[in-house]
């Protein structure tokens, strides 16, 4: 269940276990403490709740940042709610809820609309106006309240602590591979399938799907590796992400070649799931090359896909 913004008695639970973030990528450090949600709600008789935010507070706070998300809203939702969770409540995020002091924003979202009766919060954890709120305050709280805090430590992997600004970092290099390793998944870019130039089938032979991209950020130009979702279909591809520059039209695209795949997609919406990068994007001299080219990046992506 998902409560958007929801009024005191409006979520249906008695007794809740809550964890609070902005749970960007929902990567392996949100998904340990996610698991200590779910985990202690059971052993506590009480419901698993993920409090979040839309939209991301440093758009709010720092717009001139820019900050590439590493999902829409609609995938946060869907892996928050795939993990095990029942229910996620979405908060706005403005300039007035941002001014609102930490005590006050415990006792009215924990305590008046949550009935929490333990709160899982990551090791460096601040809320309310300023950041003033830190755990020391929500033991202090919880004490007079009647709710625990359990503190979830960092999570490393090949000893560098999992983050969203580090996933973002290794996506802006191509490091696809090293970016699913923290995510505990590829990396997926959703976009609908729009008319392109038609080259891919017309000129080489090879039919591609043009994607208008969803994701605030996609990886480094080049040649990926993908698995690509259709519905309740996964399909290996090979993946263009940049201008195509034998064709000079300096046209930025994101394009996928489905393995074995033969029907009409424009219209549908895909799923993108970066596995690795095969190689950079380069001019090559003739049509012939490039269709020569291409077709080893297909058989790359598929022997590293696992095909036949």
């Amino acid at each position: 269940m998902v409560f958007y913004n929801p009024d005191p008695g409006v979520v249906p639970f008695s007794r809740t276990v809550v964890t609070i973030g902005n749970f960007d990528g929902v990567h392996l450090g949100h998904r340990a403490i996610l698991g200590k949600v779910v985990g202690r709600a059971r052993e506590l008789g009480a419901q698993p709740v993920a409090v979040t935010f839309d939209p991301h507070p440093l758009k709010v706070l720092r717009p001139q940042m820019h900050l590439p998300l590493l999902t829409t809203p609609e995938q946060k939702l869907k892996l928050l709610s795939n993990s095990g969770l029942a229910a996620v409540v979405v908060l706005p995020f403005t300039p007035e809820f941002a001014a609102l002091p930490p005590r006050d924003f415990v006792v009215q979202y924990f305590i008046d609309r949550l009935r929490v009766r333990e709160v899982v919060v990551g090791h460096d954890y601040c809320f309310g106006r300023h950041r003033e709120g830190n755990i020391d305050l929500l033991k202090e709280m919880g004490r007079s309240h009647g709710f625990t805090v359990q503190v979830v430590w960092a999570v490393e992997v090949d000893g560098a602590v999992v983050s969203s600004s580090l996933i973002r970092a290794l996506l802006k290099l191509g490091k696809v591979a090293e970016a699913a390793s923290l995510l505990g998944r590829p990396y997926g870019v959703g976009g609908r399938v729009i008319q392109g130039k038609g080259r891919g089938a017309k000129l080489l032979g090879i039919p591609t799907a043009n994607l208008r991209p969803e994701n605030e950020l996609l990886p480094a130009t080049g040649i990926y590796a993908v698995w690509v979702q259709r519905g309740n279909e996964t399909y290996a591809g090979a993946a263009n992400i940049g201008t195509a520059p034998t064709f000079e039209n300096g046209e930025f695209s994101l394009e996928v070649h489905l393995l074995d795949f033969r029907g009409d997609l424009y219209g549908e919406t895909l799923e993108v799931g970066f596995v690795a990068r095969l190689r950079e994007e380069r001019r090559f001299s003739s049509l012939e090359a490039l269709a020569a080219q291409i077709r080893a990046d297909i058989d790359a992506a598929r022997k590293l896909l696992g095909g036949s």
